[in-house]
C-alpha cells in the first residue's frame, strides 16, 4: 500500500487539509507594521482634531496603510504623500470657492486631482478623497495646515522614525526625502 503524505494512517486513509506554512519573517514584519501603524494613526488623529471635526481626514487611514503595509510603493513615498494630499486639498478648496458645492463640482475636483497627481508624479490614492472633503465641508485655505499638513506630516514623521527603529526597514525607500 502506497503512503500518501497528505493522509494519516490514524484516520483510516482520510485526507488532511494542507497546513499553511507560517512564514515567521512575514509575521514579524506584519507585527512591526501593526504597531507602527497604530502609533502613527493615533498620533495623527490626536493632533488633527477632537474626533467630531468635519475636516477629520478619513484619507489619513488610507495613507497609514500605504506607509506601513505598502512602504516600498511609489505612492507611499514622501513626494506622493505630501504632493497628493496638499494638491488634492487645494484643488478641492479652489473648486468650492469658485464653483460652489454641487455634485458636479465634487466630481470635477476629484478628476482634477487625479490629473494633477498623474502629471506631477504624486499619485497617492487616499488623497483622492481630499477634494470631496473640501467641497462638501466648504473648506477654507486654513484647512491646508490643520488637518492636512499636520495629519500627513505626523504620519510621515512616525513612519520615518519607525523605519529607523525597525530592523531591515527603509523609509523613504531611496533614503532621500523628496517632496
Amino acid at each position: 500500500m502506497a503512503t500518501n503524505p497528505e493522509t494519516s494512517g490514524d484516520e483510516g486513509g482520510k485526507e488532511r487539509p494542507e497546513i499553511m506554512e507560517i512564514n515567521r519573517e512575514k509575521l514579524y514584519s506584519l507585527a512591526w507594521s501593526i504597531v507602527g501603524a497604530s502609533v502613527a494613526i493615533s498620533v495623527a488623529l490626536w493632533l488633527v482634531g477632537d474626533g467630531h471635526s468635519p475636516f477629520l481626514l478619513a484619507s489619513l487611514g488610507g495613507s497609514t496603510v500605504f506607509l506601513f503595509a505598502l512602504t516600498e510603493t511609489e505612492a507611499a513615498q514622501p513626494r506622493a504623500l505630501f504632493g497628493g494630499h496638499l494638491g488634492g486639498a487645494l484643488i478641492g478648496i479652489i473648486a468650492y470657492k469658485f464653483l460652489g458645492d454641487a455634485i458636479w463640482v465634487s466630481a470635477f475636483a476629484v478628476v482634477s486631482t487625479m490629473v494633477f497627481m498623474v502629471l506631477t508624479r504624486t499619485v497617492h490614492p487616499p488623497a483622492g478623497a481630499n477634494p470631496l472633503f473640501m467641497v462638501y465641508n466648504h473648506a477654507g485655505i486654513g484647512v491646508l495646515l490643520t488637518p492636512v499638513i499636520v495629519g500627513v506630516g505626523s504620519l510621515f514623521l512616525v513612519a520615518l522614525v519607525w523605519s529607523r527603529i525597525r530592523p531591515g526597514a527603509s523609509y523613504p525607500v531611496n533614503r532621500r526625502i523628496r517632496i
